[in-house]
């Protein structure tokens, strides 16, 4: 496996990585008021989160930006739990507004998440003279993760919904208020450690 592979294989599985599950509740957060039909805006969703995600892994790398490791697993949590408050406040309408609203979300919300890998990663790029190749493999990676979270979620939401014929707002409510009650509980275990 070649360096870049390794990279962008890395991205991949810090997404989705089943031990640090916040980016998957927070990718579900975003994706839950969605139907399959809407798959541009949920690419350009998740893209902004990915951008958002990018930008301060690479301001973080550079150290150009710094930020208290703690504060940043605390945030986290919040970033999810106010992504599906902002779900349940707006009950699941897609409108300009809102849409707007998910996507500065999805890109500021990113901006955190980014931080919370940063540490890891400026210490696996701190000896390299590029860290532009590194970088990209690892987000190119990251976004294949997150579309591959997307494809499961959709491939589970079609299962339920058209299937199983659960209503789309029991499904919409089960799942967002699933992912809050989650987003507490790790809230409340970065909280206490």
């Amino acid at each position: 496996m070649s360096e870049l592979e390794a990279y962008l294989y890395l991205g991949l599985t810090h997404i989705t990585d089943l031990n640090g599950y916040d980016h998957i509740l927070f990718i579900v957060g975003l994706c839950v008021v969605y139907q399959l039909k809407d798959w541009k805006k949920i690419l350009v969703l998740v893209t902004a989160f990915t951008l958002g995600h990018s930008l301060t892994l690479a301001l973080a790398t550079l150290n150009i930006i710094a930020l208290n490791s703690k504060f940043v697993e605390v945030f986290i949590p919040i970033t999810i739990i106010l992504t599906s408050t902002y779900n349940f406040w707006t009950q699941g309408e897609l409108n300009a507004k809102t849409q707007g609203t998910r996507y500065a979300f999805a890109a500021f919300f990113g901006l955190i998440h980014g931080l919370g890998f940063s540490n890891f990663l400026r210490s696996m790029l701190s000896r390299k003279q590029s860290l532009f190749d590194p970088l990209l493999a690892f987000n190119i990676g990251l976004e294949i993760g997150q579309l591959a979270i997307v494809v499961i979620f959709f491939t589970l939401q079609y299962l339920m919904v058209n299937l199983l014929r659960l209503k789309q707002n029991h499904w919409f409510t089960a799942i967002n208020g699933m992912v809050i009650v989650l987003a507490v509980q790790i809230l409340f275990k970065n909280i206490v450690v």
